[in-house]
């Protein structure tokens, strides 16, 4: 069967224009829609944010006025302020509760302390004390120049005292107390690390010298000298 195309050009052409037409009109009523939906939801969501926030600020605002309202509130605030300051000064505290653990392992056994002072401040100590010979004041001297420590976070091992100077020493003669034969006074100046609450410390004292925290049986660790009275003294500030 033969098809004949009976419609001249002309309206061929006129046909695809409108079908064109159509099809645009269709997008841009689409675009527009689209548009407009859009529109909406942007203004319904900035209204909705807006009554959110006039909503917080009331909140904000009475919250703040009953805060006002209640006596005293100021001295709570600034006690709750102190409150939360404890966590930082506790960790800013040194641990002095570890010197004599330390005494113990640094002093010879044939050694005692007669008075004990530690500035927290310089960072120093300054020690007196009696022993049966200057000999063993000399070992005492040597174990606290040669101590050294480690901690948890680091292993090399780090001097644990410096400056330390023999400052004074005699012959007492001991009377009837051999282990009273000599006095002595020293001064040094430890690093802080040692008495940081922060930090695991070992101590590492030297093999040689046999101290207290060796003994089962040690004597006492604090003794009075012939000067003083019979009671021990310890000094910290």
């Amino acid at each position: 069967m033969t098809q004949l195309n009976l419609l001249p050009d002309v309206k061929m052409e006129y046909l695809k224009t409108q079908r064109s037409r159509r099809l645009v009109s269709g997008v841009s009523l689409l675009a527009s829609a689209v548009a407009i939906t859009l529109l909406v939801i942007l203004l319904t969501v900035g209204g909705l944010q807006k009554h959110h926030l006039s909503d917080l600020n009331k909140d904000i605002s009475s919250d703040t006025a009953k805060l006002q309202s209640k006596p005293d509130i100021n001295k709570i605030l600034t006690v709750q302020n102190q409150l939360q300051s404890l966590t930082g000064l506790h960790s800013t505290k040194p641990a002095t509760s570890r010197l004599f653990d330390y005494l113990n392992s640094v002093t010879p056994v044939n050694v005692s302390i007669s008075s004990f002072t530690l500035d927290l401040t310089k960072q120093s100590i300054e020690i007196t004390g009696i022993s049966d010979s200057l000999s063993s004041v000399n070992t005492y001297i040597d174990t606290l120049k040669f101590t050294t420590y480690t901690t948890k976070d680091n292993s090399t091992a780090t001097k644990a005292f410096n400056n330390v100077v023999l400052s004074s020493f005699s012959l007492t003669g001991g009377g009837q107390n051999p282990a009273n034969a000599a006095a002595y006074s020293a001064t040094l100046s430890y690093d802080p690390v040692i008495f940081d609450i922060t930090k695991t410390v070992k101590l590492l004292v030297p093999k040689k010298t046999t101290t207290r925290s060796d003994l089962t049986n040690a004597s006492d660790l604090f003794q009075a000298s012939s000067s003083q009275s019979s009671s021990p003294t310890a000094g910290s500030r």
